[in-house]
């Protein structure tokens, strides 16, 4: 497979958009099968190619936050991390696993508010020396590494019972089920130990068979690398059948915020709380969407990211309306969070 140096696969980032059918009509149960078959290719796929963008669009943390009034974007986004460990009761010295960790933005942070050492896991080979890179600049490298590995082979790779915390931040929806990558972090955790995590699922007002909410599900998809959306009942069904407690469940999303969580994406100027977030709504505005869509067909043209990059970043625009207008009809969190336990050993 054609590779570049920064660990990125041109070919897979060409491939991406062939897993999916544009139209979520025609977009087939075989065609999500195919996805979930070959999910690592599809999240490679995505990932080689809306990485930069990301990072362009939303800093070095890949998640979304809750906002209060006055409050910076980047501010939003660390106590949202904050909040997790905090739920979490993270102390220091504790040995936690990071699983889908993308650039390491919310590790670092973490790390600083907990003092724990932390293991980022994932399978991009991109993300991962980028992580690092970052990482060292920042004087962490002591307290967090990264790893290359496979949610589905956690326990292969760690062995079980290694860590005193696992948590995951909008990452395990890339999984094939909930059940594989929940069954694995189980099996990493100690007896006791806690797993938290914000999870991305469609809410109970979601019925795929109403075309407009399968449209909605469809979108978010092919935009952000998911083989398949799943539910709120889905999720928690799958916690409680590979062992774990759940000690709390709420989707954060419900709360009675004045600011909604996907006003970034929306391109409102009237909700940025910061000069500073101006910049941030700019990229999501028509004119910004067009700027940064322009800018990427040159820089493919020009050879300086690889073939597909443009075509990757189009979905982004789609994931951007679906999430939004998912937001808005409450058929979609990407906050649902779930404090659970592993029992004590009998």
């Amino acid at each position: 497979m054609p590779a570049l140096k920064d660990g990125r696969d041109t070919s897979r980032v060409a491939n991406y958009v062939g897993f999916f059918d544009k139209d979520s009509a025609k977009d087939s149960r075989a065609h999500q099968e195919n996805r979930l078959e070959n999910y690592v290719d599809v999240i490679n796929g995505y990932y080689d190619g809306a990485t930069e963008l990301y990072e362009y669009g939303w800093a070095q943390s890949f998640h979304f936050s809750r906002f209060y009034r006055g409050e910076a974007f980047l501010q939003s986004l660390a106590r949202h991390e904050h909040y997790l460990a905090a739920q979490m009761q993270l102390k220091p010295g504790m040995r936690v696993l990071d699983v889908g960790c993308g650039v390491g933005g919310p590790a670092r942070e973490i790390s600083r508010f907990s003092d724990v050492y932390i293991t980022g896991l994932n399978n991009n080979d991109f993300q991962i020396g980028r992580a690092r890179r970052y990482t060292e600049k920042a004087g962490l490298s002591d307290k967090l590494k990264f790893t290359k590995g496979d949610f589905n082979k956690l326990k292969e790779q760690f062995g079980e019972g290694s860590f005193d915390a696992v948590y995951a931040i909008e990452a395990t929806v890339h999984a094939p089920t909930f059940e594989s990558v929940y069954g694995q972090i189980y099996s990493v955790l100690k007896p006791g130990g806690i797993f938290g995590v914000y999870e991305w699922v469609m809410t109970d007002a979601w019925d795929p068979s109403i075309p407009e909410h399968k449209e909605v599900a469809h979108g978010i998809e092919i935009g952000d690398g998911i083989p398949e959306m799943r539910t709120t009942k889905d999720a928690r069904n799958a916690l409680y059948n590979v062992g774990f407690e759940i000690l709390h469940e709420e989707d954060l999303a419900e709360r009675p915020d004045p600011i909604p969580w996907y006003y970034p994406l929306e391109g409102d100027f009237s909700k940025a709380q910061t000069w500073g977030d101006y910049f941030t709504v700019f990229r999501t505005s028509k004119f910004g969407r067009w700027t940064t869509s322009t800018g990427v067909w040159f820089l493919e043209k020009a050879g300086v990211v690889p073939k597909g990059t443009y075509d990757v970043g189009e979905t982004l625009k789609v994931a951007a309306d679906a999430l939004v207008k998912g937001g808005q009809k409450k058929l979609f969190t990407p906050m649902l969070l779930f404090i659970c336990k592993k029992p004590e050993a009998q």
